[in-house]
């Protein structure tokens, strides 16, 4: 048969299972990355572990979230990851270098090369051509111990392209557009694999930014050959002899095919509050907007700042909003300062941030109460920005510029005369803030530094044959990590300290959860369809284990809220009618019957007096990983040291 990238890369990695679409298989992981904001937790579970040497081939510690230091809490993490890094053999890339993704992109990523990491927006290096997939900090750590990784087979779509972006339009319409047709769990069990004569007509920055925000489809990830453009640039990265050729054959046998003339894609925007909610900015121009804020993960890279920086050359950054710049690396910014570039955007009057994720995780940038927030991120979900009734719309590099010079919502095309530029073919390469890993005799030596704020993991427990307690909440659809666990800059610092970051669980939905849950010992979370979307933040399995949730009962689960409820002991059941979501109400006593999770799982609802039909796509392994308590538990048994 054909292959796909996607066939290819996983035929050499899979260590069990079998490759059928909906088969777990277990896969051999190359390289892993963390930032500062999940890896903390993923560290101290890694320690948990008990080995004393990383066993992946690479793997790379970002501080890149929590830089706002307000007080000690994030400085005493840093200083911790910096010392775990020098003990157990990693990189440790130092704050202030840059956005783990941009990063990573630049100085690590290799194509055919599998990677995952404790950050959702992981796919990024797909657009380099590795198979690179977003995970809980538990499943990095276990990664990082030698240990294999588990996934569903995925199905195959192939995304193919035709043509070439006319002027004005770029990679961040391409995503838009995807999201347009196939919404936010669109590609939940697929692999979006981009393919096609257009290929050729994107950089691997354009790769990176449509692989970056395929993560919003709900995919297991997205992909991009590993071709010319790629060689060159590893080649103006000195990374040239990292370069292998990956391809999908000419006849490759994709599950799906979805096809784009990038000739016919136009400006688009995500509108408030889903990334799935796009039109073309056409349709919605003149909207009057308060702030502007371009970067992130998904458009920081120097090919995004060049086009903002050229466009907005000689003009003022409207009277009616403020406008922010977060370049993704040190890279992008020597490259800005040495052209000259870096001038034209301070003389707009754009706020130079810091080389971090910023605003993208509510971190500072807040916009004003009920403002229009026009940003190059990739999430709009409600409150995420750090204020709650303010209005987040996802927009192209381009369609920002145009915005911040006008002061509305602005079609870019309307700007006149596209610039001219021309990317660089070799980089500034300066690594001198990346640590290398220490020797083992030297690491041997290091001794790992806690602050205060870093609190010892909970113990977790087997679970009984039997749960019962009372359903302590019930949720729509698409309820967000960030609905469960809430980001920005006073949570945030919060994340090595479970019994602390506990205590702001679904706070923007539900002000009294932690009360209720506190003063009922635990019980079950109720709610619809694609549960868990958006980040990979553990915490949102990790908290309500600790104040004792059971079960999730749902609709249907995002597929890396599902491994992490699983990865801390919390059962996820599925309605096997979903109209009998009806038949829970918040109050209700509950009791499951679960035995060994491999038989028949009964639901009762004593309240109500009745039995609900609910089941799981879980498999024996993860069966087993539940009943002992927790995958940290079951790891321990299992590692040989």
């Amino acid at each position: 048969m054909a292959g796909t990238i996607t066939e290819k890369i996983l035929k050499k990695h899979i260590a069990e299972g079998i490759p059928k679409a909906g088969e777990e298989v277990a896969i051999i992981i190359d390289h892993t990355l963390t930032q500062d904001a999940t890896g903390t937790m993923a560290y101290l579970q890694f320690e948990v572990i008990g080995i004393n040497r990383i066993k992946t081939e690479l793997s790379v510690s970002f501080v890149d979230h929590n830089t706002l230091q307000t007080d000690f809490k994030n400085p005493d993490d840093h200083r911790y990851l910096q010392t775990v890094a020098a003990k157990y053999g990693l990189y440790f890339s130092r704050p202030g270098n840059g956005i783990c993704h941009q990063v990573f992109l630049e100085r690590f990523a290799c194509p055919g090369k599998t990677l995952i990491g404790s950050d959702s927006h992981t796919p990024t290096a797909g657009g380099i051509g590795s198979f690179a997939i977003g995970a809980g900090g538990l499943d990095v750590a276990v990664s990082m111990a030698g240990e294999t990784f588990k996934l569903k087979y995925p199905k195959v779509v192939g995304v193919k392209l035709s043509g070439k972006l006319q002027e004005w339009v770029s990679a961040k319409d391409v995503i838009l557009e995807v999201l347009r047709r196939i919404n936010v769990n669109g590609g939940v069990g697929k692999v979006l694999e981009y393919c096609g004569d257009g290929v050729k007509n994107l950089s691997v920055p354009d790769r990176a930014t449509i692989t970056n925000m395929g993560t919003e489809t709900g995919c297991t990830t997205s992909i991009f050959p590993s071709d010319e453009i790629t060689r060159e640039f590893l080649k103006g990265q000195g990374r040239e002899n990292q370069w292998v050729e990956i391809i999908p054959d000419e006849n490759a046998d994709y599950d799906e095919i979805i096809e784009i003339n990038l000739n016919e894609v136009e400006p688009m925007v995500a509108l408030p509050h889903s990334p799935g909610n796009v039109k073309k900015v056409a349709e919605i121009a003149g909207l009057k907007v308060d702030q502007v804020s371009i970067g992130s993960c998904t458009n920081s890279s120097l090919r995004d700042l060049i086009i903002v920086a050229k466009a907005i050359k000689g003009k003022t950054v409207s009277e009616n909003l403020h406008m922010t710049i977060s370049a993704g690396s040190r890279q992008v910014v020597e490259h800005l300062i040495e052209s000259g570039d870096m001038k034209h955007l301070v003389n707009a009057g754009a706020r130079m941030l810091e080389n971090t994720c910023g605003p993208c995780i509510g971190m500072g940038s807040a916009p004003c109460s009920k403002g229009i927030s026009v940003r190059t991120f990739n999430r709009n979900f409600e409150g995420r920005s750090g204020t709650k009734d303010a209005k987040t719309y996802l927009v192209s590099p381009e369609t920002a510029v145009a915005t911040a010079i006008t002061g509305v919502l602005t079609d870019p095309r309307t700007l006149g005369k596209y610039p001219e530029f021309e990317m660089p073919h070799k980089f500034i390469v300066n690594d001198n803030m990346i640590i290398k890993p220490l020797p083992l005799e030297k690491a041997k030596k290091v001794q790992v530094q806690f602050g205060p704020n870093i609190a010892p993991l909970p113990d977790f427990f087997p679970l009984e044959d039997e749960l019962s307690g009372e359903a302590l909440i019930k949720l729509q659809d698409n309820i967000t990590t960030d609905h469960i666990m809430p980001a920005g800059a006073k949570i945030l610092p919060l994340r090595s300290n479970v019994p602390e970051i506990s205590k702001h669980i679904f706070e923007a939905v539900d002000s009294n959860f932690y009360e209720r849950a506190k003063e009922k010992n635990g019980g079950f979370i109720v709610a619809g369809d694609n549960y868990g979307q958006g980040s990979s933040r553990e915490h949102a399995a990790l908290a309500p284990k600790y104040l004792g949730v059971k079960a999730v009962i749902v609709k249907s689960f995002a597929r890396i809220h599902l491994a992490n409820l699983i990865n801390f002991g919390i059962v996820p059941l599925t309605f096997k009618n979903p109209e009998d979501y009806e038949k829970i109400d918040v109050g209700d006593e509950l009791i499951i019957t679960i035995g060994d999770l491999m038989g028949k799982i009964i639901l009762k609802n004593v309240t109500k007096n009745i039995e609900i039909q609910v089941t799981h796509a879980l498999s024996e392994s993860d069966a087993e990983i539940l009943k002992m308590g927790g995958k940290l538990s079951w790891i321990k048994s299992k590692i040989k040291y």
